[in-house]
């Protein structure tokens, strides 16, 4: 199947997977908790592309979905409200949101090559899970994954859903950080492409942001995050312990899981790669070591 009959393919299934959470924020049972509804519908969404990945036996379906549900539901939440929030926060944070969302979505757009391609470690996963495979599809890659954005986006919710203070220094912190997040990115990928492009066999990439962090894309995402939580807690300084959570969550992915895997994956495809673990931060940037 070609790229572009495969995003095709992808765009019906969001658009299925949209309408079904639309669906359920108009017509479904009112929960009486705003938060809650947006759980349910998230979670209706997320099981609708599950079953287009079973259909396409490609879990990368999923992919999209961590870009593009957050907007939908930053924006569902505040026509949803009927609180007095402070708007110019709001704002500011879903102007955060959407170029952080641009950004990835395009990215995914650029690199994904269609269903001929998965993400390498859902099958490795599926595999090893043996005959619950089903499962770790569903919950692992899937579920688990939406919780936890869900989770990080509660201050979202907190901005857009609440009453909260008038604006700060914090929220123009939070700006900064939000919008320099996905700019970070979008250099380190860019890099990415480059070296690919060019490089040596079993040659490891160290150069420009990279030679500062192993990981910056990753470092970017976290940043991302970090800057959400620091817009709630603007808006909620006493409910700052539950607002960081989300973020605390991802940062807890990240290093717990998405970088070992890679860095495992790195070390047995190049060896070259222990010497750039040697000598180049794990995740926040920093010089260098020099060579020993």
């Amino acid at each position: 199947m070609s790229k572009g009959a495969s995003l095709v393919r992808i765009a019906i299934v969001y658009v299925v997977a949209l309408a079904a959470a639309t669906a359920w924020l108009v017509w479904g049972p009112d929960t009486r908790w705003l938060w809650l509804d947006g759980l349910i519908a998230d979670l209706i969404a997320t099981v609708v592309v599950f079953v287009a990945s079973r259909i396409h036996h490609n879990s990368s379906c999923y992919d999209p979905f961590w870009s593009v549900l957050p907007p939908y539901l930053v924006v569902a939440w505040w026509m949803a409200s009927d609180a007095d929030i402070d708007h110019t926060r709001a704002w500011l944070l879903t102007v955060v949101v959407f170029v952080w969302a641009l950004r990835l979505t395009a990215n995914w757009v650029q690199d994904w090559p269609g269903m001929v391609h998965e993400d390498w470690r859902y099958p490795m996963l599926r595999e090893r899970a043996g005959r619950f495979g089903v499962v770790v599809d569903l919950m692992a890659i899937h579920v688990i994954p939406t919780l936890i954005v869900f989770l990080a986006l509660v201050p979202a919710y907190a901005v857009v859903a609440r009453p909260g203070k008038d604006p700060s220094v914090l929220d123009w912190i939070a700006l900064v950080i939000g919008l320099a997040a996905p700019v970070l990115q979008f250099v380190a990928d860019a890099q990415m492409r480059s070296f690919i492009r060019t490089r040596q066999p079993g040659q490891a990439m160290d150069r420009g942001l990279w030679s500062w962090s192993r990981h910056p894309n990753y470092f970017g995402e976290i940043s991302f995050w970090v800057a959400l939580a620091l817009f709630g807690i603007a808006g909620a300084p006493d409910d700052w312990w539950w607002l960081i959570l989300g973020s605390l969550a991802m940062i807890a992915m990240f290093q717990g899981t998405s970088i070992p895997m890679m860095e495992e994956r790195s070390l047995a495809r190049r060896p070259s790669y222990q010497e750039v673990i040697d000598r180049v931060p794990r995740l926040v940037p920093r010089p260098p070591r020099r060579p020993t």
